[in-house]
């Protein structure tokens, strides 16, 4: 029974703790990924899951079949809820422990105590509890001969790198300014071609890159432009 290490695509980020200057991240799969390995290791007719009530809580059992042994190998774990949907919750995490206790994943759990440090605009406030602008993904991940984690790259939704197993990466700062008066003279001219008013260019711009439009790279300042190029021309032809 030889069970593959996830790859970088398989593993998702969490944001755990957030704080006004950082957070905490955890790394997890989700159970998708745990019938996709099992498929490729057993085979898909090579394994099978069960639940049950065991004094009002929620267990899964996945079993295997032993080709040489000649019976199904089983494992059992409790699940918990979710936040959300109660059952479908506790099954999916049941699923996912006992595929942990299989072999699925382990190796996450010599992941180290994972720290981003978040600049002004990449933090939200609601009164006064900061939320994360910017989501995280694993770029690179690598293992031992051991199976443990000894390689790890973390980057955000406009790929830049967070995280580096290692190393320790500067605190972002709040992005200075980087366009010209006459750049943004000819965005906001271009937003209004587009069916744009100012507020609602700036609301997007945010929305899309966590800064004022002032602030925008020339790369994501011509990205924008371009797209409301295109849906002016749109307009024109309408």
């Amino acid at each position: 029974m030889n069970i593959r290490l996830l790859t970088a695509n398989e593993i998702e980020c969490r944001v755990q703790t957030v704080k006004k200057n950082g957070c905490s991240v955890l790394l997890y799969k989700d159970a998708r990924c745990d019938m996709r390995i099992l498929d490729e290791t057993f085979g898909v007719l090579g394994w099978q899951r069960t639940h049950e009530l065991i004094n009002g809580n929620l267990f899964c059992n996945v079993s295997v079949w032993d080709q040489d042994k000649g019976f199904w190998i089983v494992k059992q774990d409790v699940g918990t809820e979710s936040n959300t949907e109660k059952e479908k919750g506790q099954a999916s995490d049941s699923f996912k422990r006992a595929c942990f206790n299989l072999g699925i994943g382990r190796e996450l759990y010599t992941a180290p105590f994972i720290w981003i440090n978040l600049g002004p605009n990449d933090i939200k406030e609601n009164n006064g509890k900061y939320y994360p602008a910017i989501t995280f993904e694993v770029k690179e991940i690598g293992y031992n001969a051991n199976k443990e984690i000894d390689r790890l790259v973390i980057v955000d939704n406009h790929g830049v790198e967070r995280y580096r197993l290692g190393t320790q990466l500067p605190s972002p700062t709040k992005t200075q300014k980087t366009l010209s008066e006459a750049q943004i003279k000819r965005l906001y001219a271009l937003g209004k071609k587009a069916g744009r008013t100012q507020e609602k260019i700036q609301e997007e711009v945010y929305k899309r890159y966590h800064c004022k439009p002032l602030e925008l790279t020339k790369q994501q300042y011509d990205v924008v432009c371009e797209g409301y190029e295109k849906i002016g021309a749109k307009n024109d032809k309408d």
